[in-house]
């Protein structure tokens, strides 16, 4: 049921009821959520990421049942790259008073609908008013089993550099929505801009790619949030080695190209700097998990610096040479 009113005239335990209708669970309701481990030799797991309105979205672009997607994307994503499988959510929301409580709902319900593939619920968290709309996600996870978790710093020389999911998408995405304006305004009869534009808004994970590739025998693991070449940078400076990545694997596809030939842009640099897709990224020398592709090789460190790498020691090359982009998303 759609209400029209605000989270002022709800007021704070209305407020809490609307967002537990939208994403209704058994564990939520009581001063704190009782998690009983699934597994034997189980460990849990917790990320936690702030989304902030007018930096990481706007409803320009996105609505408030994609961003409840967002919220839940960005913070399992951490929770699959360590090899574990999502089991909660928690949201903390501080909210202005004249926001409309459906909107709440909304990403409450986006939230619900992202988490369910995992069968991992919103068992609580808090609500306050606020000059800004700021969520604030908390995810738990379990990881079971004696082998250890997919960690920044176990990428050894010799293994092959992995990747699980779309890279340049988002960026892509949010290019489309700065050259045309707003969500509108991307030609309705484009299916691959409309696209583009769905997955920065609301990207997806394919449900349970971080817990196979911890299964089949990968090594080190991350997401690609802040950027192709910064988060892999981050696991090569932690394991001491250095990632050579192959050009012919990070070609822009056909939607790529036809995003940057609609928008002006140069597809490679969504696909180097971009972030935000989510892919899970990370090094193996066992066989190939399903659903991942091989996007390059880890080499030794080498001693010649870089005057544009982290540290002046280039962590991270393309062919053998400097990537053709090397800077990031920046969330501060």
């Amino acid at each position: 049921m759609r209400t029209s009113l605000t989270v002022a005239q709800a007021g704070e335990a209305a407020t809490i009821a609307a967002i537990r209708q939208a994403a209704p669970s058994s564990l939520n309701g009581d001063d704190a959520a009782v998690l009983e481990p699934t597994g034997t030799n189980s460990r849990h797991v917790c990320s936690t990421d702030i989304l902030v309105q007018g930096r990481h979205f706007t409803f320009d672009y996105s609505t408030p049942w994609e961003v409840g997607v967002k919220a839940v994307t960005q913070n399992f994503a951490d929770i699959q790259a360590m090899g574990a499988r999502p089991t909660a959510i928690l949201m903390a929301i501080a909210t202005p008073g004249d926001l409309p409580l459906q909107t709440v709902a909304d990403i409450a319900r986006g939230i619900d609908e992202a988490a369910s593939p995992w069968a991992a619920e919103l068992v609580g968290g808090d609500v306050v008013t606020s000059k800004d709309l700021v969520i604030s996600i908390t995810a738990l996870g379990e990881i079971s089993g004696p082998a250890a978790a997919l960690t920044l710093d176990g990428a050894g020389v010799g293994q092959r550099i992995i990747a699980s999911g779309p890279i340049g998408y988002s960026a892509a995405g949010l290019a489309v929505l700065r050259h045309y304006g707003s969500r509108k305004a991307i030609p309705a009869n484009d299916p691959i801009l409309n696209e583009l534009a769905d997955w920065h808004c609301a990207p997806r994970l394919e449900p349970g790619r971080g817990s196979v590739a911890r299964a089949t025998g990968a090594s080190a693991m991350t997401d690609n949030s802040d950027g192709l070449i910064v988060d892999l940078c981050a696991i090569a400076e932690r394991s001491g080695v250095c990632l050579d990545l192959d050009g012919a694997a990070l070609v822009p596809d056909e939607k790529l190209r036809h995003a940057a030939q609609m928008t002006g842009k140069n597809p490679l640099e969504w696909i180097y700097t971009g972030g935000e897709d989510h892919t899970l990224l990370g090094t193996t020398d066992a066989r190939m998990p399903s659903g991942y592709r091989r996007i390059g090789t880890v080499r030794s460190l080498s001693d010649e610096v870089g005057e544009d790498s982290p540290g002046g020691v280039d962590y991270v090359l393309v062919d053998g040479g400097r990537p053709p982009f090397s800077s990031g998303w920046q969330s501060v």
